[in-house]
């Protein structure tokens, strides 16, 4: 079963190379709707103009969903779509939103479900409305009980074991899990994994990742309380970047280690203040979430008969690749 997800993963990490050279910029809002996309390319489209909702759990000043949004802007220009992005990590304020792009009568949903039980009802409406829905980023194991016609992501808890694996390679302990943002189903499975496959003894806090005073304050302070630990595990980017100063306030002999990446994390790897990412491609999961819609709409095609996820990672930034991954991340694609 690991080799099967494995391989999957891996041909994910091929299919962007090509996908990168279709890469282009695109703006940041939080939770504003905004329409991106395809003035460039509409005229010169043999298809059709559609329009396709992406909704997501996106916190504001997130950077990892920047590189979703540009990877859904890049397939949109490619496509003739009209993208329509908008974000709220609370589940029912995003159910909202997925209504709102029903009653629009969207052509398409992209859609993260971060809280499945808060999407459920408004995803039958979808479908019962005729309008295809796919899942990326989070959900992989709520997809298709919630009618989605495909989904573009990581396994979290396999990604999950495999980051555990990996810190027995090196040695750790006691770990630290942290997570920003409780009761998010891809954050859990995250550390459930990580308990599962690392062999030394997992702990798990919780914090706010919206305001990071406060997740540096509570993460030094759990490094003073327990000295044993000697590895913090963050569940993204911004929040590694922060626990770095918190290793420090407290004194800590820890490590740091992180799922997902953005330019400043990257370079933190280069520098070693990280030790690793585990990078699920999000510039890829927004490209193929946009791209899959259109396929479906012009040509009924859909990934693997929709029998089983595709597969963007888990895959490992490291001091030896990072330098290969900082020229992508300059150009806002990794």
């Amino acid at each position: 079963m690991h080799r099967n997800h494995r391989a999957a993963a891996m041909a994910a990490t091929v299919l962007v190379g090509a996908l990168l050279a279709t890469g282009c910029s695109s703006s940041s809002g939080g939770k504003k709707s905004e329409n991106s996309g395809a003035a460039a390319s509409a005229g010169k489209a043999s298809t059709p103009r559609m329009t396709v909702a992406m909704i997501t759990h996106a916190q504001p000043g997130d950077t990892f969903w920047d590189l979703i949004r540009k990877g859904a802007a890049a397939a949109a220009a490619k496509d003739n779509i009209k993208l329509v992005y908008s974000a709220d990590p609370s589940g029912p304020n995003q159910a909202n939103l997925v209504q709102n792009a029903i009653d629009q009568k969207v052509d398409g949903i992209a859609l993260t479900a971060a809280t499945p039980d808060a999407l459920k009802s408004v995803t039958a409406k979808a479908e019962a409305a005729g309008i295809p829905v796919v899942g990326f980023n989070s959900g992989v194991d709520a997809w298709k009980k919630l009618g989605m016609l495909e989904y573009f992501g990581q396994d979290e808890n396999i990604a999950g074991q495999a980051f555990g694996e990996r810190l027995n390679k090196l040695g750790a302990k006691h770990a630290l899990c942290v997570v920003q943002a409780q009761g998010q189903v891809a954050l859990e499975a995250r550390c459930a994994g990580l308990a599962k496959g690392f062999k030394g003894k997992t702990d798990k806090i919780y914090v706010n990742g919206t305001d990071m005073p406060s997740v540096k304050s509570t993460i030094t302070a759990k490094l003073q309380q327990d000295s044993s630990i000697d590895q913090v595990v963050t569940l993204g980017a911004p929040i590694a970047l922060t626990a770095i100063q918190s290793v420090k306030d407290a004194g800590s002999k820890a490590e740091v280690a992180t799922f997902d990446l953005n330019k400043d994390l990257v370079s933190a790897v280069q520098n070693g203040s990280v030790e690793f990412a585990v990078d699920q491609q999000p510039y890829l999961q927004g490209y193929l979430a946009v791209d899959a819609l259109w396929l479906y709409k012009n040509n009924g095609n859909y990934s693997g008969g929709g029998a089983a996820p595709i597969l963007t990672g888990p895959a490992f930034v490291t001091k030896d690749n990072a330098d290969t991954i900082a020229k992508f991340a300059a150009n806002g694609t990794r």
